[in-house]
């Protein structure tokens, strides 16, 4: 193995080494979704087992005060006594990362969800990963192919970039990632479902990723009747195997639906654990994790690949000003807004090029490519802002001819934009047919 290659993959261990108990506590109460136990000690973020009428249960230690533990399970909590045993478990095995996970659907810490067996591999890595220094990230330089004639057209991505999915619900949010999956030129496509109804999280892997596309995928599902730490871990283990596939040199694109729910996960578990709220409910620890979360995705250092980060953020009653969409938008590399006007007119993908901006673009694509994306934004502008005047008849044919170019061009934009949910276009298809729909 060479030198670089080595020292990039110093982090994924290659033993599974037997979990070793220590000294065992008990558990004094319950409150919410949180565990007390006394008469242990355990660092945070270590695992405790917890006995109950079922069998033990796994659960995180997530704070202290004084000689009390607070512990979240990480599944549903049944059969919990009084006094129940806990004992801290001392553990070094990690996520099982590696090829074999490509074409499995595992939940938010590993354990497989497809029926297919168990899987097994022989690197294992932490669910938390040390930064990388950003000055040994390589710039963001060659656009990616995500099949979309409106992204690769008009808000050309780039690899490495991270960049915002911003949708209320019911507007494509799902779908819009589907397409991307299948119409990707990434080598490797990591998708994390949190959150999600269960019903969505079938139809998404059977419906809209597909078996060809499922074939180059990994699904990470912790749906809605999750706990919140099982929601949390999810974000985790999709980005730490987004990691591991980038440190073999892969460029991997990461769909994560979505940073909301991870932030909800984070609200639940922090106020449990008496961390007071801050913004809407919100601690201060969730808008800490945020950027944290987002940073891992990105460009690597040299000799490794990249990971390409679409993060979904649910706009409660669309509305932009959020608190965790205005958080993501200032850590992101661009937004991409999905307009549920649009969708209601039944325009698919309902993405509002005007409100929407991908940061890089204006360093990956030809100068040629800027200015018609930059007419289409001005056809748009014009068209948004005098549409009352036209469809009332106020406005009078050959007044201003701006505004005629403008409507002239509008159905062949539209047109342009709206895309199958099966249609994929490659990149270089994308630029001509834009340029074609210019009129050259």
């Amino acid at each position: 193995m060479s030198a670089p290659l080595a020292e990039r993959l110093s982090r994924y261990q290659t033993n599974n080494t037997a979990c070793r108990p220590v000294a065992s506590g008990r558990l004094v109460r319950v409150v919410g979704l949180t565990l007390e136990a006394v008469g242990c000690r355990a660092p945070l973020g270590s695992l405790c087992r917890v006995e109950t009428l079922n069998g033990d249960i796994e659960a995180e230690v997530v704070g202290f005060s004084g000689e009390t533990l607070f512990l979240m399970p990480s599944e549903q909590l049944t059969g919990i006594m009084p006094g129940a045993k806990v004992t801290p478990v001392l553990q070094n095995s990690g996520l099982p990362v590696g090829p074999e996970l490509l074409g499995r659907v595992i939940d938010g810490v590993g354990n497989p969800l497809d029926g297919l067996g168990d899987i097994y591999t022989a690197n294992r890595a932490s669910f938390s990963a040390e930064p990388i220094n950003p000055l040994a990230r390589k710039p963001i330089k060659e656009p990616l192919d995500v099949g979309l004639k409106a992204i690769n057209g008009l808000l050309t991505v780039g690899k490495g970039q991270r960049i915002g999915l911003f949708a209320g619900s019911g507007v494509g949010k799902s779908v819009t990632l589907g397409m991307m999956t299948r119409g990707t030129t990434a080598q490797v496509v990591v998708v994390g479902l949190i959150g999600e109804r269960g019903r969505e999280v079938k139809e998404f892997i059977d419906e809209i990723l597909g078996v060809e596309g499922r074939q180059r995928a990994v699904v990470v599902a912790a749906p809605a009747d999750a706990s919140p730490l099982m929601r949390l871990k999810g974000c985790q283990t999709a980005l730490t195997i987004a990691e591991y596939f980038r440190d073999q040199g892969l460029d991997v694109l990461l769909l994560m639906d979505s940073l909301t729910r991870f932030a909800q996960a984070q609200r639940e578990i922090a106020l449990s654990v008496g961390e007071p709220p801050a913004t809407k409910g919100y601690p201060p620890s969730v808008f800490a994790k945020l950027p944290a979360l987002v940073e891992r995705a990105g460009n690597g250092g040299e000799h490794q690949g990249s990971i390409t980060a679409f993060f979904t953020v649910l706009t409660e009653g669309d509305d932009l000003q959020d608190p965790i969409a205005d958080a993501s938008r200032a850590i992101l590399d661009g937004h991409i807004v999905l307009s549920r006007e649009m969708a209601d007119a039944g325009h698919y993908p309902a993405i509002d090029v005007e409100r929407s901006v991908s940061r890089v673009m204006p360093a990956i694509v030809s100068e040629e490519h800027m200015l018609m994306s930059k007419a289409v934004r001005q056809i748009l502008s014009i068209c948004r802002k005098n549409q009352d005047l036209v469809s009332i008849g106020a406005y009078k044919p050959g007044t201003d001819q701006a505004i005629d170019q403008a409507f002239t061009f509008k159905p062949k934009l539209d047109a342009y934009l709206q895309q199958a949910m099966k249609e994929s276009v490659p990149y270089d298809m994308c630029v001509n047919m834009l340029r074609s729909t210019l009129g050259g």
